[in-house]
């Protein structure tokens, strides 16, 4: 079902002067519901309290905490996007002082994703759109994605699931829409996200439950040569889980025993939602 509340309230637009609009200035959070309950939810919160922190828009996250939880109830299953928004402003840069911030839920059916994705794994599109590093903003899932919808655009041919992203000085960070892991010698790697990038809610369960399971995990840059030369290469998103990399440009990757564990770990936790 599709579903849509503004400031805890029915609704169907949104003030047009509203500074998500004018700016991006805001942030979101895309949260798989099941059978009315938001997955990895302290998780979604923490990085949204992190982000109004950061953006320094007031906000109740305890308000907003119970109004998405009634939100996802009366959505029952599907995709619940949250957006923060700093509100409505006079025309200009300068952020209204003080602001009234609004939020927006909107529902949507869970995306369809085939089978094979999960089972056999994916192949990446090399994109060009590179990623500008600005660590005041790395991390956060604010509203400006245009990097994304740009690398995005560049392809259009199904036999990719998702696109690989760089910054401007070439190190990898993430996929378009998913973060990215390698192993090498049985280490699990992610980039770092200190200049750019999004830090995904599952990235964060991934490594979790790696420390939990007793697997070596690091955090750090992140070469194209480094993952190329990897032993297992896999995507990870709130939404679908982990998906295995089988293949970027002439490289190929079998799907490895790690990346099948934390498969496994993953969809155990949420069987327990």
């Amino acid at each position: 079902m599709t579903l849509s509340w503004v400031d805890g309230q029915p609704a169907a637009g949104l003030p047009i002067h509203d500074r998500a609009l004018a700016y991006g200035d805001g942030l979101f959070e895309t949260i798989k519901v099941v059978r009315g309950r938001p997955e990895l939810f302290d998780r979604h919160l923490q990085r949204l309290t992190l982000g109004c922190e950061r953006l320094a828009i007031p906000c109740d996250i305890d308000l907003l905490s119970s109004q998405l939880r009634a939100f996802s109830a009366e959505l029952g299953g599907g995709v619940a996007k949250l957006i923060v928004s700093r509100g409505e402003g006079k025309r200009g840069y300068a952020p209204p002082i003080p602001c009234q911030p609004r939020t927006v839920m909107t529902g949507s059916p869970l995306p369809h994703y085939p089978k094979a994705h999960a089972e056999q794994g994916v192949r990446l599109f090399p994109c060009t759109t590179r990623l500008a590093e600005q660590p005041i903003l790395a991390g956060l899932k604010h509203l400006n994605r245009l990097e994304q919808v740009l690398a995005r655009a560049e392809w259009q041919d199904p036999v990719f699931a998702d696109g690989l992203m760089r910054d401007t000085s070439g190190r990898v960070i993430e996929g378009v829409f998913s973060n990215l892991f390698i192993v090498e010698s049985n280490l699990l790697v992610t980039p770092s996200l200190e200049r750019s990038g999004v830090a995904g809610v599952m990235r964060a369960e991934v490594l979790e439950q790696a420390r939990h399971a007793g697997v070596p995990t690091r955090i750090g840059d992140l070469s194209l040569e480094q993952l190329y030369h990897a032993d297992e290469v896999f995507l990870c998103n709130s939404l679908y889980g982990i998906w295995p990399v089988r293949q970027l440009d002439a490289r190929v990757w079998p799907v490895g025993a790690l990346t099948r564990k934390l498969q496994r770990l993953v969809a155990d936790l949420s069987s327990d939602t």
